[in-house]
């Protein structure tokens, strides 16, 4: 159990944990230099340790996800180019409007199941190169698990199908793996699976794994180079940033194989809101993200007021959507705490 967990029952995102205690002594006895210059030995242990677990030939140590998404657009892209990702991407819908901002580049949008698309509606959505009226598609993008889809995984059959399109057709694959260890202990795949498929893959450290700190762009040793000199431009240069790696090492060490524990969590969690009468749907559950859809004579502003006042915070993921998100600091004891307080609800 982490030593720090409190009487609040924070179920908004995997992003709010704390470090355990074994995290914490590990930062304190990391061993520094300056990452600028190459020169951080624990940075350089995470980005060597990551790589090989992949599959890879290089990774990049970075402050964010989302900083890592879009140094690998600006890497694979020019502007002017376009970038064809699902209308629920985080990469299109939660980063700032990056893609523009960043890179200049145009985006192609496809529904689907979830966040899930198909390898032909990417073939559908490629852009002739010889028709100057239209973007050149440049780059396709994938996120695993689909935030917004509910913690939902993608079937790895269907990214292979993906990845051969790509190949076919001069496109650059980028997965934001953000939760992938998630969607990895749920499929029962290993990582060097997902290593051999795209040409960069974004990985997070402090969502599922528990870091308070980090994420890893992974990729050829071309795209890491061009990838490192783009994080500088962006400011995204640390100094002795290996009190930061090292909880990032441990996390890949010892936080993985536990994600299981916040999926049995959140498919208890599935159970028990199908039964209550104020819940229209919920996503059906794979991972650790629970998406719930209130019945319209329930309104969501007086659901979310009913658990702050009960001690749990909670956000929307839009209109009379409610996203609950297990995680390490969620014990067993907080989580019978959560579901009296969800029993308790009554409008």
């Amino acid at each position: 159990m982490n030593h720090q967990l409190s009487s609040v029952i924070d179920v908004r995102s995997d992003t709010v944990t704390k470090p355990t205690k074994e995290m914490l002594e590990a930062m304190m006895l990391a061993k520094v230099g300056d990452d600028v210059f190459g020169e951080d030995e624990t940075v350089n242990a995470l980005q060597e340790k990551a790589a090989h677990l992949f599959g890879m030939e290089a990774a990049l140590f970075c402050c964010s996800g989302t900083q890592t998404n879009q140094i690998a657009i600006k890497v694979h892209t020019q502007p002017g180019d376009e970038v064809i990702c699902s209308e629920l991407a985080h990469i299109y819908l939660y980063e700032g409007g990056g893609i523009a901002f960043n890179s200049g580049a145009s985006v192609r949008l496809l529904p689907g199941d979830r966040g899930r698309f198909t390898a032909q509606k990417v073939i559908e959505n490629i852009n002739k190169k010889t028709d100057v009226h239209f973007a050149l598609t440049r780059m396709v993008g994938v996120e695993n698990t689909v935030n917004k889809g509910g913690g939902c995984c993608w079937d790895l059959n269907e990214l292979k199908k993906i990845k051969a399109a790509c190949t076919d057709n001069g496109l650059a694959f980028h997965l934001d793996g953000a939760r992938l260890f998630n969607a990895l202990i749920a499929k029962g795949e290993q990582p060097a699976q997902y290593g051999n498929l795209f040409d960069t893959i974004s990985i997070c450290l402090s969502k599922g794994l528990g870091a308070p700190v980090g994420s890893l762009l992974l990729g050829t040793r071309s795209h890491i180079e061009k990838a490192r000199r783009i994080r500088k431009v962006f400011g995204g240069g640390m100094r002795q940033a290996g009190f930061l790696a090292a909880a990032g090492i441990y996390a890949l060490n010892y936080h993985v194989q536990r994600l299981s524990e916040d999926h049995d969590k959140a498919k208890s969690l599935e159970q028990l809101l199908l039964s209550q009468n104020y819940v229209e749907t919920v996503m059906p559950v794979e991972t650790n993200v629970v998406i719930v859809k209130l019945r319209d004579a329930f309104p969501m502003e007086v659901f979310l007021t009913h658990l702050q006042n009960k001690g749990v915070k909670d956000v929307s993921m839009g209109k009379q959507l409610i996203r609950f998100v297990m995680h390490l600091d969620i014990d067993s004891e907080l989580f019978e705490r959560l579901c009296t307080v969800l029993s308790a609800f009554k409008g």
